[in-house]
């Protein structure tokens, strides 16, 4: 099986303890809607697509598993890591690419390594044209509308 796969598997698990059934139903999507634009992402700017599949696998999983998003970045990047470890499914050096994508990817307003801008560029997307009825969130403005430009997306 792949390390995707046994990733999946796990937050599948996680997410499994969430009461409602419509937010564990969001949550999947949302976390498996961002890991699959991470990877359209990485894949067109010549990234490491498995990694980026992986952190968008996690990047919410924290906020999902004790329903807060205060600090869910930095808390989910320190619960990825543990996750991760648990696992055995990275190296020491890809586990620190995946965290630190997490810890930035509520930064949306910065620029930061290459892949956290995928993982934040990802997030954007599934936040922009998941619900192609809401309106783009004004802090995700600038930053979606260059992924139009660098996408040829209509914005």
């Amino acid at each position: 099986m792949s390390r995707v796969k046994d990733l999946q598997k796990y937050v599948h698990k996680v997410l499994k303890g969430m009461d409602d059934n419509q937010k564990r139903a969001a949550a999947i999507a949302h976390l498996h809607g961002v890991s699959l634009a991470a990877v359209m992402i990485a894949k067109k700017r010549d990234e490491n697509a498995e990694l980026a599949a992986m952190a968008g696998l996690l990047h919410d999983l924290y906020a999902y598993k004790n329903g807060s998003y205060e600090d869910h970045a930095y808390k989910g990047a320190e619960y990825a890591r543990k996750v991760l470890d648990e696992l055995r499914l990275t190296s020491e050096e890809e586990t620190d690419i995946i965290c630190s994508a997490i810890w930035h990817h509520d930064n949306k307003g910065e620029i930061d390594s290459l892949m956290d801008e995928v993982l934040k560029d990802a997030d954007v997307i599934h936040h922009s044209l998941g619900d192609p009825t809401k309106e783009v969130k004004p802090h995700e403005q600038a930053r979606y509308e260059r992924l139009c430009a660098e996408f040829g997306f209509i914005g």
